[in-house]
């Protein structure tokens, strides 16, 4: 057996805090190899060892059956290792070849023609869909993943590590790149692929390893698993992997959002005319490929974007549905002083949702700040509620007063979501509530939210994950190109419909109830 990369006896710490405990693993020349755990689980944490990022405590990697040093990104590429991450490392105004052209070593002879060349070649050989003189900021998510791609196989690397790369990609992008990845496969590539989708695991991977707690748990055979045994491994006991949908009983609408307009600060459109509604008693998706208008939504509603003129957002108030509330003009303080109860999970966890320099109990404080008249603050409600979401949603931290940026981006989450479910509220949205969240806690959000539902509630939940958009919701509102391009019956409607729907924008567009 050819093993591409050994890890033996690996362990990483910071400060008293244990990310990965004596983890021995191997990866063969040739394979896909699938990297599975729950959040704060190490492993982000172990590939980062593997691609220079960090450095091991204890331990020792080999690469091709030699005993290396990894102390830098550049050591790495040197050995032929590459990493995409989730958050591309690109410059938006330059080409896709002038950023392959960006990492080359000095001694490189520098022409452009001969990169392009180079880099036309690696196109052509693994069938990327990629213009090489097409400038980063008109690329959509797909293309500048792919453009990662070559940059790393333009360096030489033979083993490439993929983080979460099917995050925001539509199925029909998903496949194309799993396309891609066989043929790096075929090729003697290795590709290490870190997700927590299951599906996709079972359908891409030769084998899979799972982490657990920071310790390595085993590795096999993708043929010989299924989801429930995969999860088991993961969590280290049964998890039910079904999605409860309840059908709405007697739904009141909540929401009547008509001819929603938003420029953003280049005065450009991200939302052209999108018109829907939301009921108490029913989960309400947004899909949409990333970027066409699913933040501005959600901000709009939430009194956080300035909409266009001839805009309106009715808000309908449990016992006053005869007088609805328009929220347009209103800022976030007037729309919560005038009675309306929203709950908003922003897309940016920490830039927007929460502030890292707090803890547990400081963060949920920042929820009931200002609403009393007392100048000494009561602290005993939010340490109750951060013990409550603590223990509900299984949040590593060392304590609640622990500075959430120093939780993992998984833990982060949880405390967003953990908090704004307990406001109760009439309209819950939610951006990307699972992002980057194992699939035991997801299924635990999944749950909640229905909870949310069934009180009354209206869930508005704007998610990536198609399988999931359908088994959860009970109406899909597609955006596509900032415009409303159909309403789905959830219960009624396939992936490849909503994924089309996504890409190809309909004449006409606009959605009537």
């Amino acid at each position: 057996m050819e093993y591409a990369i050994q890890l033996k006896n690996v362990t990483k710490t910071f400060g008293k805090v244990i990310a990965n405990k004596d983890v021995s693993l191997d990866i063969r020349k040739g394979e896909i190899l699938s990297l599975l755990g729950e959040n704060g689980s190490g492993k982000t944490t172990l590939m980062n060892m593997i691609a220079g990022i960090y450095y091991p405590d204890s331990g020792e990697i080999l690469v091709e059956g030699k005993p290396v040093e990894i102390r830098s990104p550049k050591d790495a590429y040197d050995l032929g290792i590459g990493m995409i991450h989730q958050h591309f490392k690109l410059i938006d105004v330059f080409t896709a070849c002038e950023n392959i052209a960006l990492g080359l070593d000095k001694s490189e002879k520098f022409e452009m023609k001969a990169i392009q060349a180079k880099a036309k070649a690696i196109c052509d050989k693994y069938h990327f869909d990629l213009n090489l003189n097409q400038k980063v900021y008109e690329m959509s998510v797909s293309q500048k993943q792919t453009l990662e791609i070559v940059k790393a196989l333009y360096r030489g690397a033979n083993i490439l590590i993929l983080d979460e790369p099917t995050a925001v990609l539509t199925p029909q992008e998903t496949e194309r790149l799993f396309d891609v990845i066989r043929n790096m496969r075929a090729d003697n590539k290795s590709v290490i692929i870190i997700t927590h989708k299951l599906h996709e695991v079972l359908e891409i991977s030769d084998r899979v390893a799972i982490l657990r707690k920071g310790e390595y748990v085993g590795t096999v055979d993708t043929k010989d698993a299924t989801e429930s045994s995969l999860t088991e491994m993961m969590v280290g006991k049964k998890v039910t992997l079904n999605i409860k949908r309840s059908d709405p009983v007697n739904p009141v609408k909540r929401l009547a959002v008509r001819n929603l307009t938003v420029y953003n600060r280049e005065n450009v459109k991200v939302l052209n005319n999108v018109s829907f509604d939301a009921y108490g008693g029913e989960i309400l998706g947004i899909a949409g490929i990333s970027g066409n208008g699913q933040k501005e939504l959600l901000e709009s509603v939430a009194g956080l974007q300035t909409t266009a003129e001839g805009s309106s957002i009715k808000f309908f108030e449990k016992g006053k549905e005869d007088k609805p509330l328009e929220l347009v003009g209103m800022n976030p303080r007037q729309i919560r002083d005038a009675g309306v109860h929203l709950a908003f999970v922003p897309e940016d966890r920490l830039g927007m949702g929460l502030v890292g320099s707090m803890g547990m109990t400081g963060n949920m404080l920042l929820k009931s700040y200002g609403k009393g008249h007392s100048p000494l603050t009561d602290m005993k409600a939010p340490k109750s509620l951060a013990e409550k979401v603590r223990d509900d949603l299984e949040v590593v931290t060392p304590s609640i007063n622990t500075p959430v940026s120093r939780l993992s981006g998984g833990n982060v989450q949880k405390v967003l979501v953990g908090r704004e479910i307990a406001e109760r509220p009439t309209v819950l949205m939610t951006a990307y509530a699972v992002r980057g969240l194992d699939i035991n806690t997801s299924y635990t959000i999944y749950n909640l939210l229905n909870e949310e539902k069934e009180s009354g509630s209206a869930v508005v939940y704007v998610g990536e994950d198609l399988d999931v958009l359908i088994d959860l919701c009970d109406r899909i509102l597609v955006l596509c190109d900032g415009q409303a391009n159909g309403i789905l019956d959830a219960r009624n409607t396939t992936k490849e419909e909503v994924g089309l729907l996504m890409t190809n924008l309909k004449k006409g567009g606009a959605v009537n109830e």
